[in-house]
């Protein structure tokens, strides 16, 4: 009689054709590992408290923005949203101090214009802006407004530039700090203008603020963050940097058709996480700080004192922050701009 049963030969051959076929299901499912390990983490995320970093003391403009986003941020995530201040190098400390942390999703960088511009002020930043960062999205785009205290004898542009050139190398002008946007801003005033200030650097605007009040400093060039003391009578606005009047303060002349022909600053903030952080959580990221810029009553908020919304996408931010190296590295180079730090 003929045995049904499989020989084992054949038993052999049925085992080692499941046995290939264990392991071929072995090496999908090791692919697609990282990408479900991905996907489970920006599931989950955020799971504890996201700290946006300020590279720029509080009570200055980027912190003001910061804090907005963050406080919306975190009624959507119902995850607390904190501020950390880190200033001073003109940035650069808590710009790199983000490029070092976890690329997990809980640390991010709210910027000013200044990452952009520092790469060609200084020898080493300890970070590279575009390979160190993933870029989120841009969140607006603002002029400067100049302001001078209530003690100026200059009540235009006109008359500040000629009462800085009869006091060549007397009169201070403040900034966030050494190669911050307003640091820039200035010496491309001066370079235009003809004349010379001295320099006296802070860890933030609101330290500024608190000297330009009182008349310790004479000059300062801000974001609209400073519009509401102006409309409070504490400081006086000359002109603003761009090249139309802001809707913010209209009554303020274009500094480029008040003596100065050409001038034409405007500057950005902009949320970056990490390199390589997973793309789930910057895709999350993204579309929930999108939703925050596109609430009217943000928008109406950050208008009031200057800023242009934007809330642009990853790759367009990419593509201005290169623009924006290549700007900045040719002005700086322009004007002979020189930093010894």
């Amino acid at each position: 009689m003929m045995s049904h049963w499989p020989t084992a030969g054949t038993s052999s051959i049925g085992t080692s054709s499941i046995d290939r076929r264990k392991f071929a299901g072995l090496i999908a499912a090791s692919a697609w590992a990282p990408m479900l390990i991905a996907h489970a983490h920006a599931q989950a995320w955020p799971s504890r408290v996201v700290r946006f970093v300020v590279p720029y003391s509080a009570g200055g403009p980027t912190d003001i923005v910061a804090r907005l986003i963050a406080e919306r941020l975190t009624q959507m995530w119902g995850r607390q949203v904190v501020i950390e201040n880190r200033g001073g190098a003109g940035s650069n400390l808590g710009t790199e101090a983000v490029a070092r942390s976890a690329p997990d999703g809980y640390t991010a960088l709210i910027s000013a214009g200044a990452i952009a511009a520092n790469r060609s002020l200084y020898k080493s930043v300890g970070y590279d802006p575009v390979v160190d960062f993933a870029p989120i999205t841009l969140i607006c785009t603002f002029p400067y407004f100049m302001f001078v205290p209530n003690s100026s004898p200059a009540k235009t542009v006109a008359e500040f530039i000629a009462y800085a050139k009869r006091n060549p190398r007397k009169l201070t002008y403040g900034s966030a700090g050494v190669g911050s946007a307003q640091h820039l801003t200035v010496e491309m005033f001066q370079h235009a203008a003809g004349i010379e200030l001295v320099h006296v650097p802070y860890r933030g605007a609101s330290d500024g603020l608190n000297d330009l009040i009182p008349g310790r400093l004479d000059l300062y060039f801000s974001s609209g963050s400073f519009l509401e003391q102006m409309r409070a009578g504490q400081i006086r606005g000359l002109g603003t940097s761009g090249l139309k009047r802001d809707l913010a303060a209209p009554e303020l002349p274009v500094i480029a058709e008040s003596g100065v022909p050409g001038f034409d600053v405007t500057s950005w903030f902009a949320l970056f996480v990490p390199a390589k952080t997973p793309p789930d959580i910057i895709k999350r990221m993204h579309a929930d700080t999108a939703a925050v810029l596109a609430d009217p009553a943000i928008a109406a908020k950050l208008e009031q004192i200057g800023y242009t919304v934007v809330g642009s996408t990853p790759e367009a931010l990419t593509v201005h922050l290169k623009s924006e190296l290549d700007k900045w590295g040719n002005l700086v180079k322009a004007a002979g701009i020189t930093l010894n730090e």
